[in-house]
C-alpha cells in the first residue's frame, strides 16, 4: 500500500462484478468531483458494431455522461498509459476488465499503468471487475483473463487511496492493508 501522506492526487479504485452498479457509483463520485478542470472519462471497450447487447451497454454508459465530460475512447490498449499522463483534470478511467480483454494475449503492462495512475495531478477513479466471485472458469483463456484482472486489481488497490466495493447496487468502503 502506498504512503498516504505524499500530496499526490487521490486514486479511487471502484470495484464491482456484472451489473452491480460500479460504473454507476464511478460516475457519482466523479460528478461530485467539481473543479476548474473538466473531468475527462476514458473508455477502454471497443465497440462491436455486430454485438447489439454490448452496443446498448456502451449507449446506456454514454447517456449517463454530464455533456461538459470529455470522453477519451482508448483505440489502442497499449496507449493507455500514455492517454493518462497527457489528461490534464480529472479521470474517470472504465473500465480494467476491458482493457486486459483487448489484449489479444491478456498481458498488460501494470507497472506503466500503475506508474501512469500515481504520476497524476488529478484524482483518478478507476472502475474494474470484480471476477474472483464468479463460477471457475473452465476454459484456459477464462481462467487467465480471471487471473489478469485478480492481479491488476491487487496493483491498483495497493496503489489507491480509497478502494469501494459494490454489490447489489450497495457501496463498501474497504479498509487499507
Amino acid at each position: 500500500m502506498r504512503d498516504i501522506t505524499t500530496t499526490r492526487a487521490p486514486i479511487t479504485l471502484v470495484l464491482g462484478g456484472t451489473r452491480s452498479g460500479k460504473s454507476r457509483t464511478a460516475e457519482q463520485l466523479a460528478a461530485d468531483l467539481g473543479g476548474p478542470r473538466p473531468l475527462t472519462y476514458v473508455a477502454t471497450a471497443r465497440v462491436d458494431a455486430t454485438d447489439a447487447d454490448h452496443v446498448a451497454r456502451i449507449d446506456a454508459h454514454r447517456a449517463r455522461r454530464p455533456a461538459g465530460w470529455i470522453t477519451v475512447e482508448c483505440p489502442d490498449p497499449l496507449t493507455l498509459p500514455g492517454h493518462l499522463a497527457a489528461i490534464d483534470g480529472p479521470v474517470l478511467l472504465d473500465s480494467l476488465g476491458t482493457w486486459i480483454a483487448s489484449h489479444p494475449d491478456l498481458a498488460v503492462d501494470t507497472d506503466a499503468l500503475v506508474a501512469a495512475l500515481t504520476a497524476r495531478d488529478h484524482p483518478t477513479i478507476v472502475v474494474s471487475e470484480e471476477v474472483g466471485w464468479s463460477l471457475h472458469a473452465p476454459t484456459e483463456v477464462g481462467r487467465r483473463f480471471v487471473d489478469a484482472v485478480g492481479l491488476l486489481n491487487q496493483a491498483v488497490a495497493a496503489a489507491a487511496d480509497r478502494v469501494l466495493l459494490v454489490v447489489a447496487g450497495r457501496v463498501l468502503e474497504l479498509p487499507p492493508c
